[in-house]
């Protein structure tokens, strides 16, 4: 062998394995961006759901005008519009309808179009 076919040989050799080693790292980087967008998808429905509870107990005639839970619930709104600034992570893993008919079904299922009367 040449020292010319030696050289290439170490340096496609070389190259293989760094090539290789970007791909496992790409890999794990990607699997755990997922991983985090999941989890703060799954976050961003509690805070939501702790939201809309609060609001709820706020509104009830025993604790109606109550500062603290006033402050509470707008301490709890405002971490909520704080995480959606998140959304373009925690959507990476929500699915998206397909068609404009699926759209229409996850965005309001009472929304969809009744079908057409039956005709006698």
């Amino acid at each position: 062998m040449s020292r010319l076919e030696t050289i290439l040989s170490v340096v496609t050799t070389l190259s293989i394995l760094f090539n290789i080693g970007v791909f496992i790292y790409a890999r794990a980087v990607v699997t755990r961006l997922l991983f985090v967008s999941e989890e703060l998808g799954d976050l961003q429905t509690m805070i939501d759901g702790f939201a809309k509870h609060l609001q709820s107990v706020y509104e009830l005639e025993a604790f109606y005008g109550d500062e603290t839970l006033k402050h509470l619930l707008m301490h709890a709104v405002s971490f909520n519009e704080q995480l959606e600034t998140f959304e373009a992570i925690y959507s990476l893993t929500e699915e998206e309808p397909t068609t404009e008919k699926e759209a229409i079904d996850v965005e309001d299922p009472d929304q969809a179009e009744a079908p057409p009367p039956a005709q006698v």
